[in-house]
């Protein structure tokens, strides 16, 4: 975990040189009460020039996520997420709950988020939400087969028969097997530091052997 850090601390070091714009004012953090964020995002949506330029904004900026999530947001870590491909709308939930605590995680991801001007952060979330998906054919074919059903049965109410979401549940398909496994393993046991009730009731009756199923369906999913 602290070569983790330190690579991204690097990597943010080396970045910096050439998006020097938000480094510059890191004593400054840029205020963003007066910007709903949510709401300017689906703006830019809404504008495809706009649109254009923030992804092409983005690009740069996710230089400083990729020691952990990867280029173009598809992780070479199991246990660190994908973000290519999710829902720009969730994306952005996830970043407001890193912003003002309701998500816990490293001080140093908070830092680097609040230290983003209102155009990086929309940028990034569009970047990301850009790019495509890595996908993976199952390990066990028979383990997907059987993980089909329990996604029918217990996920796609929520995350869609496809596994891609909505503005509201992340998209799950092709996402990283131990992050889900261990996602779904936190969410069914009470131990996990975010909280959803309807995730979390969903889920307490699958076993383990469930949960090993419905992640090897869920990663292989398009």
């Amino acid at each position: 975990m602290a070569r983790c850090f330190a690579l991204m601390f690097l990597a943010v070091i080396t970045v910096g040189a050439s998006i020097g714009s938000v480094w510059a004012q890191s004593a400054k953090p840029h205020p963003v009460a007066e910007v709903d964020l949510m709401v300017k995002l689906k703006e830019v949506l809404a504008n495809p020039n706009q649109l254009e330029v923030m992804v092409k904004s983005g690009s740069k900026v996710a230089s400083f996520c990729a020691n952990c999530h990867g280029d173009g947001g598809n992780s070479v870590k199991p246990n660190v997420p994908n973000l290519a491909g999710q829902n720009p709308a969730y994306l952005m939930e996830q970043m407001l709950e890193f912003m003002d605590g309701r998500r816990r995680d490293t001080d140093f991801k908070k830092r680097l988020i609040k230290v983003l001007s209102v155009d990086e952060k929309i940028g990034l979330i569009l970047f990301f939400s850009q790019q495509k998906v890595s996908y993976k054919p199952p390990v066990d074919a028979a383990l997907a087969a059987r993980g089909k059903v329990v996604y029918k049965n217990e996920c796609a109410e929520c995350h869609e028969d496809d596994g891609h979401g909505t503005e509201k549940f992340a998209r799950i398909a092709g996402q990283q097997t131990g992050y889900l496994s261990h996602t779904l393993t936190a969410y069914r046991d009470g131990s996990s530091a975010r909280t959803n009730r309807q995730m979390a009731t969903s889920i307490r009756g699958l076993s383990d052997a469930d949960i090993a199923a419905v992640v090897a369906y869920t990663a292989a999913m398009k």
